[in-house]
C-alpha cells in the first residue's frame, strides 16, 4: 500500500523495457520523463508494458485504481508526478503512509537488488559502497551526487576496474534502505585489533555497510587476548617493553640455542610471535588494551619457555657474569650469540692462561682487554697467544702512559689487581 500496485508496475516496466534510456542516471527523472511523454515512442512502449503488468495481477479486473496514484502520461498531461528529487520529501497529501516517488522507486529497486543498496562514503561525495561490498562511483556531474543513500538499478564495472560505475539509480533514506534490505541486516559483536589497539564494539550492518556501532563495555577477556595476540603478531615484538634484563635474558637464550641446540627454545622474532600464547598467556589474559602490553614483565614471561631442567642449567652454561682473577664479577655481553664478549681491564686478568669457556666448555669467551682508562687495547679469544705475542707490544706502549699500574713481564704469574699503585708522598 505504501507504493501501490500501479506505481510498482510503472517502475518495473521502466526497468524491464529499457525505456529509461536518456540523459542522466536518475531513475526517478526517467520515470518523470515517461509520464510527461517527453519521448512519445518510449512512453507508448512503457505504457503498454505497464498495462500488461497490471492485467497480470489476479484482481486486476475488480480492484480500484490506487488511491492517489500519479496519472499515466496518457491519462493527463498536467499535474504529473510532482517533485521526486529528494529522498526526504514528505509523503503525498492525503496519503500519510505512502512514499514519495523517489522512495517508492528506491524501495522497489532495493527489494529487487538488495546487494545494490549504497551509502555515500563521504558526505556530499560521489563515491559509494554497496551493501554487497562493491565500491561504486557516480559519473562526473551526476545530479545524484551527495545523496546519502542510493538504490542502484544498473551498474557495470570494466575488467580490472576497482569500482563500478552507476548507470541508473534513485535516492532513498536509511529507513527505506533498511526496509528493502531487511535480509541483509545483522548485528555482530566484534573484538579485534584495529587502529593500533583493541576495539570492542557491537555493529549493526546492512550487508557490507556499517549503520550503527556502540562500544562493548565488558568484552570477553578471551576475545581481548585474541585481539592483543593479533596486534602483537601484526605489529611485532616492539609492542613489548624490552628492559635491559629482558633483552639480556633473550640474548642468553639465543646463545644457548645456537651453541647447545637440543631443547633450548628458539627466541627469534618469528618463533616468539608464533609461541606467544605459551609464554605470554597469563599476561595476555589480564591485559585489556595495547598500553597493558608495554607494562608486561617480559623477562619473567620468557622464563616460561624453559623446562625446569634447562632453567636449572641456564646460569651454568650461559652465566650472566664471570669472576675474573681480580675478584670482580663482570657481566657478559651475549648480543652476538656466536661470540659472547667479556670487556675487562687487562690488569684484572693477570694469572689467567686461557680465556674462560662457557656452554659446557664449547665456546671461548671473546675478551675485550681494556686499558686502565677503559679503552680497548686488544680483542682475543686466545689469551695464551696474546700473552706471548700481543702483550709485549701493548706493555711497551702503555706502561709509560700508565706508570701507576703494573705491567709485569710475565702476566700469567703476576697478581691481578683492580687498583692503581698509590702515589708516593
Amino acid at each position: 500500500a505504501r507504493v501501490g500496485a500501479d506505481r510498482a508496475a510503472e517502475v518495473v516496466a521502466l526497468l524491464a523495457e529499457d525505456t529509461a534510456a536518456g540523459p542522466g542516471d536518475d531513475l526517478t527523472a526517467a520515470w518523470r520523463r515517461l509520464r510527461a511523454g517527453a519521448d512519445p515512442g518510449a512512453t507508448a512502449r512503457w505504457r503498454s508494458e505497464v498495462r500488461r503488468l497490471r492485467a497480470a495481477l489476479p484482481d486486476a479486473q475488480s480492484r480500484r485504481p490506487d488511491r492517489g496514484r500519479p496519472p499515466l502520461a496518457s491519462d493527463a498531461t498536467a499535474g504529473g508526478p510532482g517533485r521526486a528529487r529528494s529522498a526526504g520529501d514528505p509523503a503525498r497529501a492525503g496519503d500519510a503512509g505512502r512514499l514519495t516517488d523517489d522512495l517508492a522507486a528506491g524501495l522497489l529497486v532495493g527489494l529487487a537488488h538488495p546487494e545494490r543498496l549504497a551509502r555515500v562514503r563521504r558526505p556530499g561525495g560521489s563515491a559509494y559502497l554497496m551493501s554487497g561490498g562493491t565500491a561504486a562511483e557516480l559519473a562526473p556531474g551526476s545530479g545524484l551526487a551527495g545523496a546519502d543513500w542510493l538504490a542502484v538499478a544498473v551498474a557495470d564495472r570494466s575488467p580490472g576496474a576497482p569500482t563500478a560505475r552507476v548507470r541508473l539509480a534513485t535516492p532513498l533514506d536509511e529507513a527505506t534502505a533498511r526496509e528493502a534490505g531487511g535480509p541483509l541486516l545483522r548485528t555482530e559483536r566484534e573484538v579485534g585489533w584495529a587502529g593500533e589497539d583493541v576495539v570492542a564494539r557491537e555493529v549493526l550492518r546492512l550487508g557490507a555497510i556499517e549503520l550503527v556501532e556502540r562500544p562493548i563495555a565488558r568484552p570477553d577477556p578471551a576475545e581481548v587476548a585474541g585481539a592483543l595476540l593479533t596486534g602483537l603478531r601484526r605489529t611485532g615484538l616492539s609492542l613489548l617493553t624490552w628492559t635491559p634484563a629482558a633483552r639480556a635474558l633473550r640474548e642468553r637464550l639465543a646463545f644457548c640455542r645456537q651453541s647447545l641446540g637440543g631443547d633450548w627454545p628458539d627466541v627469534g622474532d618469528e618463533a616468539l610471535l608464533a609461541d606467544a600464547p605459551a609464554w605470554l598467556g597469563p599476561e595476555l589474559a589480564r591485559a585489556r588494551r595495547r598500553a597493558d602490553l608495554a607494562r608486561l614483565d617480559v623477562a619473567g614471561a620468557l622464563r616460561r619457555l624453559l623446562p625446569w631442567a634447562l632453567a636449572a642449567r641456564l646460569d651454568e652454561v650461559a652465566p650472566e657474569r664471570i669472576a675474573v682473577p681480580s675478584g670482580s664479577r663482570i657481566r657478559l655481553d651475549y648480543a652476538d650469540p656466536a661470540a659472547p664478549v667479556l670487556a675487562v681491564k687487562l690488569q684484572e686478568t693477570f694469572g689467567w692462561r686461557e680465556a674462560p669457556r662457557i656452554a659446557d666448555g664449547r665456546v671461548p669467551v671473546l675478551l675485550h682487554l681494556l686499558s686502565p682508562a677503559g679503552r680497548p687495547v686488544a680483542v682475543t679469544a686466545d689469551l695464551a697467544s696474546f700473552w706471548r705475542t700481543g702483550y709485549p707490544q701493548v706493555r711497551g706502549e702503555l706502561r709509560g702512559r700508565y706508570p701507576r699500574h703494573p705491567w709485569p713481564e710475565d702476566p700469567t704469574t703476576a697478581p691481578p689487581t683492580r687498583h692503581a699503585t698509590p702515589r708516593r708522598r
